[in-house]
């Protein structure tokens, strides 16, 4: 494969590393940062405590138990995105619940999710424990 001959040196090549005043640095979250801290808080330390078990217990067979697991969440989450899409709604997806099924629905998605909460921060303190 041929190569391509290099470049010559331009007047930037000689400039110093360092930042220039016309590129400060700026603070500011793009949507990929965004994206991986809302992947970090969804899967916790709770996954990786657990994993240990799970491979030990169940061998290679736990990666297509992950994979199911995994398609189902996408799912769900393509679908309450499609919830969203067709009734916008300044609430939490409890109102989408409330919407579709009825006020106990709502309701019970609500105080479930805060239930979730409550218990997912013990269990997170008590992974980072151990």
């Amino acid at each position: 494969m041929p190569r391509t001959p290099a470049s010559p040196p331009t007047a930037d090549a000689a400039a110093p590393a360092g930042p220039s005043a016309d590129s400060a640095l700026t603070h500011g979250l793009k949507q990929r940062h965004l994206s991986m801290i809302a992947l970090g808080g969804v899967i916790g330390a709770g996954l990786f405590v657990g994993s240990g078990a799970g491979i030990a217990a169940a061998g290679p067979s736990i990666i297509v138990a992950y994979a199911i697991s995994g398609l189902l969440v996408m799912m769900v989450m393509r679908m309450l995105g499609e919830m969203s899409a067709a009734n916008p709604a300044s609430g939490s997806f409890s109102v989408h619940a409330e919407r579709a099924i009825g006020p106990w629905a709502g309701f019970t998605a609500g105080w479930s999710f805060w239930f979730l909460l409550c218990v997912a921060v013990g269990l997170e303190g008590i992974g980072a424990a151990q």
